[in-house]
């Protein structure tokens, strides 16, 4: 993620998971909280790849939004729906980014 050319510290969240076989209703909620997520106050981004192992990494301003977000009633509503219906495990990790760099070729 590009945060600009005048670099600040952010946060990342990075959650992996391992899905069961019978994720009904995950596709659309995943969409709602998309969309969801993308108003939230010190919501930066986001980066996710899906196959046996997700991993989604959302960026954030400060710990406070993501705290924010944390108690958000729908996300509290697909945090129970993961553990009780959609994931085998996953796991949650809150880093502070100091540095960032990053190559394109055009």
């Amino acid at each position: 993620m590009n945060n600009g050319s005048k670099f600040q510290p952010y946060y990342a969240v990075i959650f992996t998971s391992i899905q069961k076989e019978n994720v009904e209703g995950y596709k659309e909620m995943a969409t709602h909280l998309d969309s969801l997520v993308a108003k939230q106050p010190g919501y930066l981004g986001m980066e996710s790849v899906k196959g046996t192992i997700g991993i989604t990494v959302s960026y954030w301003k400060d710990l406070e939004s993501i705290k924010a977000w944390r108690e958000n009633l729908d996300h509290i509503e697909a945090i129970n729906k993961g553990k009780n219906q959609w994931y085998k495990s996953f796991n949650v990790r809150i880093a502070k980014v100091e540095r960032e760099y990053e190559f394109i070729k055009e």
